[in-house]
């Protein structure tokens, strides 16, 4: 009887042998980063176990930082942060390129309006002056990385808002207005918790953290082209300060 009893207490848990499975399908690739997770039910058929096994599985996989859940949407990989340089010269393109990703930016909303205070001031506007506002997402192979507000004068850029929609980059259509460069003239950066609707475009969870930068350009003349608000998934960029 003792014998069985040892011989019982060394088998592996059901639930770690699931832990362990998943681990191998994440590390083989079968389950790439950013990528979600079956779901509970499916994960229950496939091992023949119930959820709560399952779950117990899936916590270990979070503990150890495999994957994380996001609340309404399931459990997915988590993927590797992306160096992000915030320095001079910041350029999305070459920044999220530099790191091995694949750059993009997906258009949420383009709208000329009157300045806010905190714009007009900002781009050294008087007030009540005209600005081009382009909210957006920035991707890294596909996967939205930040969330961002650039406003622009409306009065030196009259062509911007086609511009930006055509070219799906800030550097492309300055460039196109014959500013050939332009520089940070101040970056500020506070991290907070993510809004219901920042979560949403992020695809992260409501109170996750994200790092919010807001950034002055400047041409080579020394006036402002550009204020920016961004907000970076927190667990998806690694922001680094360069001269």
């Amino acid at each position: 009887m003792t014998e069985t009893r040892n011989m019982s207490a060394k088998r592996t848990p059901i639930w770690q042998s699931i832990a362990s499975t998943l681990t191998e399908d994440i590390a083989e690739g079968r389950y790439g980063p950013g990528d979600k997770l079956p779901t509970e039910a499916e994960l229950s058929g496939r091992f023949g176990v119930n959820r709560h096994t399952v779950r117990h599985a899936l916590k270990s996989l979070s503990d150890n930082g495999l994957v994380h859940a996001r609340r309404g949407a399931g459990v997915f990989v988590a993927q590797v942060p992306t160096d992000y340089a915030i320095g001079k010269r910041v350029r999305f393109h070459r920044n999220i390129a530099q790191a091995g990703r694949l750059p993009g930016k997906e258009v949420l909303h383009l709208e000329t309006r009157s300045a806010d205070a905190a714009e007009a001031t900002a781009l050294a506007l008087p007030e009540g002056s005209e600005v081009h506002v382009y909210d957006g997402l920035s991707l890294a192979d596909g996967n939205p990385i930040a969330l961002f507000k650039s406003v622009f004068p409306a009065a030196r850029f009259p062509d911007l808002p086609e511009q930006l929609s055509r070219l799906r980059s800030v550097t492309a259509a300055l460039k196109e207005n014959g500013v050939a460069d332009y520089t940070r003239a101040s970056t500020r950066l506070t991290a907070r918790r993510a809004s219901a609707t920042e979560a949403l475009h992020l695809r992260i969870s409501e109170g996750d953290p994200v790092l919010r930068t807001k950034a002055i350009n400047i041409d080579p003349a020394g006036n402002p082209v550009e204020f920016g608000i961004t907000w970076f998934a927190g667990d998806r960029v690694t922001l680094t300060l360069t001269d």
